[in-house]
């Protein structure tokens, strides 16, 4: 699934959970089709997710049971009682189970597969705005602010435990001397979150500066100078566990090996001079980038070499997640 929106809107911070597709031939792999939906044009989607059970089952705030061909519009009485205009952030499904985490602070849980949804109460002194939300077993979930607090349920969002031990603003006050390089211009948000099926972190600072890491059972996010002239635009995960780095202006590195690294390479990729906004991992061979003015590229053998894909090059729009 491809996340776009039209070039005139401004980027807004977005996070996309992968449904994974049955196998298809090679050829198939390599076309995209375009899906019209049923919303004002300028009603930007921040966020899609498939209902594990039932892959023909998905829903942003639209809704569709048919693998994604077609969609219908979907209310959620529990987010209407009150005159906010609530901006959705993050969707996640685990099993029948579904978290919906939005701005202003508001924290939705269904556990019949989104047919209906409880709105869990959520304290005022959150740090931050929830900027995504993972469903990581039965009542369970993981939560992430953009001030770079972790918090985790085990019992639908009636408790919640601090992972970290501050925010990030917090642990830069303690580590700027140390040498990370931009951090005393750090505005106290994330630009991007990523998180790896197994449970790690990888942030973009505001201003793209310096990245920070997190991996469970750390007490704080661990900040990492970037080696690249340019400032990150975004960075994620790999299937193979290493990463992927993204800069302003256009460029794609790979870290070198697995894990967390400060150690990357830059990989040509034809996008025509336009910037690479997101990247995604099928397997660990194969990935796709997407990005500026419907730029669309795939790799087969784990991000070496990079094929152009022309389907959204008649889209007058940027893809801004994959």
């Amino acid at each position: 699934q491809i996340i776009s929106q039209t070039a005139s809107l401004s980027l807004s911070l977005a996070t996309l959970s992968s449904l994974p597709l049955p196998a298809k031939s090679e050829e198939v792999l390599s076309e995209w089709e375009r899906v019209y939906l049923p919303i004002d044009p300028g009603v930007v989607l921040l966020d899609i997710a498939f209902v594990p059970d039932d892959l023909n089952h998905g829903l942003t705030i639209l809704e569709t049971k048919d693998g994604g061909n077609t969609w219908t519009q979907r209310s959620i009485p529990s987010a209407e009682d009150e005159d906010f205009n609530y901006r959705f952030n993050s969707i996640s499904f685990k099993g029948k189970e579904g978290w919906i985490v939005g701005k202003p602070a508001i924290l939705l849980y269904t556990s019949d597969a989104g047919e209906s949804w409880e709105r869990i109460p959520l304290s005022a002194q959150l740090p931050g705005d929830m900027v995504y939300i993972k469903a990581t077993g039965e009542k369970s979930a993981e939560m992430v602010t953009d001030q770079g607090a972790i918090y985790v349920t085990s019992n639908r969002g009636y408790n919640w435990r601090a992972a970290v031990q501050e925010t990030v603003s917090a642990t830069l006050n303690r580590t700027v001397s140390s040498g990370i390089s931009g951090a005393s211009y750090y505005t106290g948000t994330f630009n991007t979150v990523n998180r790896s099926p197994d449970g790690r972190y990888v942030a973009v600072s505001s201003r793209g500066n310096f990245y920070l890491t997190w991996e469970p059972g750390q007490p704080f996010w661990q900040p990492h100078n970037r080696a690249i002239a340019r400032r990150i635009q975004n960075m994620g995960w790999r299937a193979d566990g290493g990463l992927w780095l993204l800069v302003r202006g256009g460029g794609l590195f790979l870290s070198k090996g697995t894990g967390i690294s400060e150690d990357f390479e830059e990989v040509p990729v034809q996008s025509r001079g336009f910037g690479i906004l997101d990247v995604g991992y099928r397997s660990e061979e194969e990935a796709w980038a997407a990005g500026g003015s419907g730029i669309l590229l795939r790799t087969t053998n784990g991000g070496k070499n990079w094929t152009r894909d022309k389907a959204a090059d008649n889209i007058a729009a940027n893809l801004y997640s994959v």
